[in-house]
């Protein structure tokens, strides 16, 4: 379900721009930059909200193609 609304949300984007998307650890960080960037679009950085805790909520930033 992450993945259908931040395909969603990318959509909206033009070409170019950028969207910031929360992500929970776990099967959302690992299958939405995958299938983002199988789709085409750029995967700029994945970062955890707090780098002391990197089983945490995640930070993806992705750039619309």
């Amino acid at each position: 379900m992450t993945f259908v609304r931040t395909k969603l949300a990318v959509e909206r984007l033009t070409a170019g721009q950028t969207l910031e998307v929360r992500l929970n650890a776990g099967e959302p960080l690992a299958n939405v930059p995958r299938s983002l960037a199988e789709h085409g679009h750029s995967v700029l950085s994945v970062e955890p909200e707090d780098g002391t805790n990197p089983q945490g909520v995640h930070r993806l930033l992705v750039r619309k193609s």
